[in-house]
């Protein structure tokens, strides 16, 4: 299975089980901010950024805190990840996840 083929699975997973919304996120939902794009489509347009992260291994959508976010799987979580990574996107949170490597069997 390619990098690619793993990569959509992932996010085809994440979008089922967590839905598909454009609600704001958390922290501007309380500042009264509305994204202006579906968390789809920032996703789909930052995807290709992300994963050109060194030890950045996959991207979906996920929830948090009751909100629609940006879920970043990286292999391991080191300071140099967090700097390259912004806190959101588009005004969706993002949250990076610690995965370890991940291999096609």
């Amino acid at each position: 299975m390619s990098r690619v083929t793993a990569l959509a699975g992932t996010v085809c997973v994440a979008v089922a089980t967590f839905g598909c919304g454009d609600r704001a996120t958390g922290q501007d939902r309380e500042a009264g901010i509305m994204p202006d794009k579906t968390i789809e489509a920032v996703l789909a347009e930052h995807t290709d950024t992300l994963m050109a992260i060194p030890g950045v291994v996959g991207t979906a959508q996920s929830e948090c805190d009751g909100a629609p976010c940006i879920k970043v799987y990286a292999a391991e979580i080191t300071d140099e990840l967090r700097s390259r990574i912004p806190p959101t996107i588009e005004g969706y949170t993002v949250s990076i996840q610690e995965t370890g490597p991940i291999r096609a069997r």
